[in-house]
């Protein structure tokens, strides 16, 4: 299998990072606004997580996840504490489809019920129960028949959620903002009302943060400006740096359902301490809080310069989206090549910007002026 087969490779080859750049093997310097799909919170190579990656290597590299260690029982309390509400049980994973998988299985062992009610525009992974819950068919059709029992209702409709779940839902799985599917923030009320609807039928709320959680909309967890507790929150991303993990923070009366999940790899020692020096710049330098203001700048300096010229600017924290006029996807090439500045798509019509989440003020001023030239 060539790499081609999973990634359509960019026309450049990156050599080194640092901070909110990366750097070609030619040194050219590209200001990474995308920090590969909000997997570098804190940055590129950022010296905590080097340092505690390094010092952990050299003890252990690997055990088990059935024998305790320290590392592990850090980044878990560490997990448990920044949970919202009661949550406060930990599944470790790899990535985020698999925290996402566990979450399907977990709601429906805890339910002893198998529907489970996904968006329209969802993402949730691309392993076949995850995919199952994600929506663009481009995704699914070559894998059919895919795991049963996944109904689709309009993000933000609350009708038709209502109308969708009843006494044969297991859970409801959304995202806070949606990420894949264009940027698009839950609609003011909606997670309350799928919170109300969840708790009145005994299925579970699930919250898909992968994308939008530590710090990224502009809190800890996007479901906290809804004043929201699930009772399964998934995050992966940005939890380990770059390193691959991903985590399923559950309630009390969800992990404590009958079942048997596992993984090799589960909260292995050096990804571990990954993660636990990333919570630990982001908690300690409050960069959720750096995000909300420095996206508010960066949002509305674009919609100052571009406003006019695109359908939308949207998003929360250092979660935007702009709506273009024409393809996303002719416009990022000449953003990297010919402004330095490395973005994402969201579909077709949607240029995403995750940066990092410790870019300052003038780092969202020189994203704006790029894509101000690309775009006019």
């Amino acid at each position: 299998m060539t790499a081609g087969f999973v990634f359509n490779e960019k026309p450049l080859r990156i050599d080194s990072g640092e901070g909110p750049y990366l750097y070609g093997e030619d040194g050219t310097e590209y200001l990474d606004a995308g920090a590969s799909y909000a997997v570098t919170p804190i940055g590129h190579s950022h010296p905590a997580v080097v340092d505690a990656v390094t010092e952990q290597a050299q003890s252990l590299t690997y055990v088990q996840g059935s024998y305790p260690m320290d590392v592990r029982d850090r980044l878990y309390a560490q997990l448990s504490a920044l949970a919202p509400g009661d949550i406060s049980k930990v599944w470790l994973c790899n990535s985020g489809t698999e925290a996402n998988e566990a979450a399907i299985k977990f709601a429906r062992s805890a339910t002893g019920r198998s529907k489970i009610i996904a968006a329209q525009r969802s993402f949730h992974g691309r392993t076949l129960g995850a995919l199952a819950a994600t929506w663009k068919q481009k995704y699914k059709q070559s894998f059919e028949p895919l795991a049963g029992d996944f109904e689709f209702v309009p993000y933000g409709d609350e009708a038709a959620l209502e109308a969708a779940i009843d006494e044969e839902t297991a859970a409801v799985l959304l995202e806070p903002v949606q990420g894949e599917g264009g940027i698009n923030p839950a609609p003011d009320g909606y997670l309350e009302r799928a919170r109300e609807l969840t708790t009145d039928t005994g299925a579970a709320l699930v919250l898909d943060e992968i994308q939008t959680g530590l710090g990224r909309t502009g809190s800890i967890w996007a479901t906290e400006q809804a004043d929201v507790v699930p009772d399964i929150l998934t995050t992966a991303k940005g939890l380990a740096s770059g390193f691959p993990m991903g985590a399923t923070l559950c309630r009390e009366w969800i992990a404590d359902a009958p079942g048997n999940h596992g993984s090799t790899f589960s909260g292995t020692p050096v990804v571990c301490a990954a993660a636990s020096a990333t919570i630990d710049v982001l908690t300690e330098q409050a960069l959720d809080d750096h995000a909300a203001e420095v996206g508010t700048t960066l949002q509305e300096g674009l919609v100052d310069a571009i406003g006019d010229d695109v359908r939308d600017v949207r998003g929360e924290g250092l979660m935007i989206g702009i709506e273009v006029k024409r393809g996303a996807n002719r416009l990022l090439p000449t953003l990297a090549l010919e402004e330095g500045v490395l973005a994402l798509p969201a579909g077709r019509s949607v240029v995403r910007l995750l940066p990092p989440l410790i870019i300052e003020k003038h780092h969202a001023e020189r994203i704006t002026e790029a894509i101000t030239a690309v775009i006019t």
